[in-house]
């Protein structure tokens, strides 16, 4: 029997449970041998429900091929095939919440790559490197569920990946006001080119939902445990744009900030590329060596050269330097659906397992 934990994929046939898939193939920890999708792709293979449509630019792993795609509303019978699951389902909000509350009555962890619960106190949402200590507030959501193994966590927007870590790492300047554009790639709405021929040559002013997301997740990262729940930190305020541009893969960010504390650009950069946090102490097999690298070239960090950087776990920042207006401006750089996605969400799953939350089922065992 293997001693790697048995995982499913909650809405495996979208581009995010694709990326899912795909990152999961040999991982040394955990083995996808669920899937569930919705009841149109249930009771198919993988293969024939997802093989039209895979989007991801490496081949289907054989290994889920010949998996058959079991009907995501069947929550008793998904959980007893599976000691956790990733969510990447389509749904409304709160149908979304509803199933991964149902999952995790049935005591089995969620991870969750959707938004539905990143605003229920008592759900960590959690960047590995920035904030592993709100993982805390599960033992409170235990007991508000009613179960002893079963509980949710999430990741936060893929748009926040790329400046919101460098104001974890600037922290003891305090950061009190930051100006951020971020210009994201079409994979983050579930897209191709294929799929989507009108973005090519072509910008779009607005993505629904994504201004408020990223103004105001950070504070949540960058928040405390208090009485059992999360609590946002009240700084720095952060105004967002976010544009959809014609880039497959990566969210850029140009980013401007006010310090409190003022400090030199040597100073900045050390605690960028310095930075280092429970993931890489702890060697997890997802964790980037370097979480934060800096580019010193005046025309980096650019998609095609930098996004997947540290297999598209690390972050690229570049272009600091003093603004006339602001203290200091930056260029940031994510991979979208690996940080900012399905990797983001699998590196939050090691740490949990490395910290007892996640085990095997006696079941399954």
């Amino acid at each position: 029997m293997s001693e790697k934990l048995k995982v499913g994929i909650l809405g495996g046939t979208g581009m995010v449970g694709q990326r899912f898939i795909s990152l999961l193939e040999d991982h040394p920890w955990f083995e996808v041998t669920t899937i569930a999708a919705s009841p149109r792709s249930a009771g198919r293979t993988y293969e024939e429900a997802a093989g039209g449509r895979w989007k991801m630019d490496t081949p289907m792993p054989e290994a889920v091929k010949k998996l058959i795609v079991m009907d995501v509303n069947q929550v008793e019978q998904v959980a007893d095939s599976v000691d956790f699951v990733f969510s990447a389902v389509d749904m409304s909000k709160d149908e979304i919440r509803k199933i991964e509350e149902a999952f995790a009555k049935t005591e089995t962890p969620v991870v969750s790559n959707n938004s539905a619960h990143r605003w229920t106190p008592d759900v960590p949402m959690i960047i590995p490197e920035v904030n592993p200590e709100h993982m805390e507030v599960i033992a409170f959501q235990k007991k508000r569920l009613g179960t002893e193994r079963g509980f949710i966590a999430v990741k936060p927007n893929c748009s926040i990946q790329s400046y919101a870590p460098a104001l974890a790492a600037w922290k003891e300047f305090e950061p009190y006001e930051v100006v951020a554009t971020t210009y994201q790639a079409i994979s983050g709405a579930g897209k191709t080119f294929q799929d989507w021929p009108e973005m090519e040559g072509n910008i779009i002013p607005y993505i629904g939902g994504e201004e408020e997301k990223s103004e105001r997740e950070p504070l949540r990262v960058l928040g405390r445990v208090e009485d059992g729940v999360i609590k946002p930190a009240e700084s720095p305020v952060i105004t967002c744009q976010c544009i959809r541009v014609p880039v497959l893969n990566g969210h850029t960010a140009a980013v401007f900030l006010k310090f409190r504390k003022k400090p030199t650009k040597e100073q900045l950069i050390d605690r960028l590329t310095s930075y280092r946090g429970l993931p890489q102490e702890l060697s997890l097999p997802g964790a980037p060596a370097q979480f934060i690298q800096y580019l010193e070239d005046d025309n980096r960090p650019q998609v095609t050269l930098d996004v997947d950087f540290e297999k598209g776990m690390g972050i690229s920042i570049g272009r600091l330097r003093e603004d006339t207006v602001y203290d200091w401006k930056f260029v940031g750089l994510s991979h979208n659906t690996v940080r900012g996605a399905a990797g983001g969400a699998v590196l939050c799953a090691e740490l949990l397992k490395a910290k007892g939350y996640i085990a095997k089922k006696q079941n399954n065992g």
